[in-house]
C-alpha cells in the first residue's frame, strides 16, 4: 500500500467532519464529563497521554480547576480527583486497564474514551464515550485523538467552528502549499505553549512513529536552555501555538528553519498529519505500521 492510499491518509482526511460530529454529540455527554471545579486527572498512553496532557493545561487555563495528565504507568491517583478521564482508543492497553480496575475499586467517578466497542475498558468503566466511529486501522492514532480532544474542548465552552475550518482548509491545500520545504528537513524540534506542549509531544511522536526521524518536543520557553544547541541549516523549529518573544530570531540565527501558522493548533496538527504522509511517501516507508509498533501494549501479567 503506497502512502498516498494508506489508512492513514484516509484517516486523516475524515477529521474535520469528525470533529464536527463530537461537537454535537456534546450535549447528550455533559452528565459524565468533568465540570467546572471538580478536580480532574487523565490517564492515557503514548498519544493518549499527549491528548491528555493538552486538555489538562487548557482546562486550567480556562480557569474550570485543577488537572493533571499522567501516563497510565506513573499516575498519582492517591492525591485524590473528584474525576478521571480515561484515553484508550484500542480499549485494551494493560496499563490502563489496571488503572481502570484501580478506579473500580476506589469509587471514584472516571469517564474512558474508547474506540473499540466490548473491550476491557469499554466495559469496566464506569462510563464509557464510545468513538467507534472513529476507530482506525492503522496503528498511528490520528482522528481518535483529535476528536476525543474536540470533545473535551468544546464540553469546556470552547467554539472548535475555527479549528474545523482550518483543519479543512490544511486537507484541501495542494502540498506544497501546506508543507514547503518540510518534507526535506533533517530534524525537527516542536515547541509549544501552556496546552499546546502536549501537542508538541503529539507531533513529535507521529513523525517518529511514521518516519523513524529524530523529532524532539519542548516547551517553547525551554528550547534556549539547551535544545537550540542543535539547531542548524537542514533542520527545524516548528512552534504550535503561541510564539515566545524573540524566539523566531533566535532560531533564525543559527540557519535552522523557524516554522510557525497563526492557526488553531489542532489544525496545525493536522498539518503534522499531512507531513508524516508525504515524508513516507519520499522514504518508501508504510505509515499504516510503524517499526516495532503494534495497535495496542498487552503486557503480560
Amino acid at each position: 500500500m503506497s502512502p498516498a492510499s494508506s489508512h492513514t491518509s484516509t484517516e486523516i482526511a475524515t477529521q474535520p467532519d469528525d470533529w464536527a460530529r463530537a461537537v454535537a454529540r456534546v450535549p447528550s455527554l455533559v452528565d459524565v464529563l468533568p465540570r467546572a471545579g471538580e478536580r480532574v486527572a487523565t490517564i492515557g498512553c503514548g498519544t493518549s497521554w499527549f491528548m491528555g496532557q493538552a486538555y489538562a493545561a487548557r482546562r486550567e487555563e480556562l480557569g474550570q480547576g485543577v488537572t493533571d495528565a499522567f501516563a497510565a504507568s506513573e499516575h498519582h491517583l492517591a492525591r485524590g480527583y473528584d474525576r478521571v478521564v480515561v484515553i484508550s482508543r484500542s480499549g485494551t492497553t494493560s496499563e490502563v486497564v489496571d488503572v481502570v480496575r484501580e478506579l473500580r475499586a476506589a469509587g471514584t467517578p472516571h469517564v474512558a474514551f474508547v474506540a473499540t466497542p466490548g473491550t476491557e475498558i469499554a466495559e469496566l468503566a464506569e462510563h464509557t464515550v464510545l468513538m467507534d466511529d472513529v476507530d482506525e486501522e492503522s496503528v498511528v492514532q490520528t482522528r481518535f485523538a483529535t476528536t476525543t480532544l474536540t470533545i473535551l474542548r468544546a464540553a469546556m465552552g470552547e467554539n472548535l467552528t475555527p479549528a474545523i475550518d482550518e483543519a479543512r482548509a490544511v486537507l484541501e491545500a495542494p502540498e506544497a502549499e501546506v508543507l514547503g520545504a518540510l518534507v526535506e528537513a533533517d530534524q525537527i524540534s516542536f515547541v509549544g505553549r501552556g496546552w499546546t506542549v502536549g501537542l508538541a509531544n503529539e507531533a513529535a511522536l507521529k513523525l517518529r512513529e511514521s518516519n523513524q526521524m529524530w523529532v524532539e518536543a519542548y516547551p517553547a520557553m525551554e528550547y534556549r536552555h539547551g535544545p537550540i544547541s542543535i539547531a542548524e541549516p537542514g533542520r527545524v523549529v516548528w512552534a504550535i501555538g503561541e510564539v515566545p518573544e524573540g524566539l523566531a530570531d533566535d532560531v533564525a540565527e543559527t540557519g535552522a528553519h523557524f516554522e510557525h501558522r497563526d492557526a488553531d493548533p489542532m489544525a496545525e496538527l493536522v498539518r503534522v498529519h499531512r507531513l508524516c504522509v508525504a515524508r513516507a511517501a519520499a522514504r518508501g516507508l508504510d505509515p499504516d505500521r510503524p517499526r516495532n509498533l503494534s495497535r495496542s501494549v498487552m503486557l503480560d501479567s
